[in-house]
């Protein structure tokens, strides 16, 4: 398993969640369960799938994916 946590671009998609969740934060309730739940859902899947991709077993994997 490859160490996801040192790569720049999970660090900067991690950034990203936070901003996105900050941003939706004022958005209507009307929207929780809308668009703002997509949009947050959206962002934590760029860390998720780089972390996900870091626990295949073969680094040519890794790094195609």
């Amino acid at each position: 398993m490859y160490n996801y946590k040192e790569l720049i671009v999970w660090q900067k998609s991690m950034d990203l969640v936070e901003k996105v969740y900050t941003a939706t934060a004022s958005f209507p309730l009307e929207e929780k369960f809308g668009l703002t739940s997509q949009i947050r859902r959206c962002a934590v899947s760029i860390p998720s799938n780089i972390a996900e991709g870091a626990g295949r077993k073969s680094k040519k994997y890794f790094v195609t994916s």
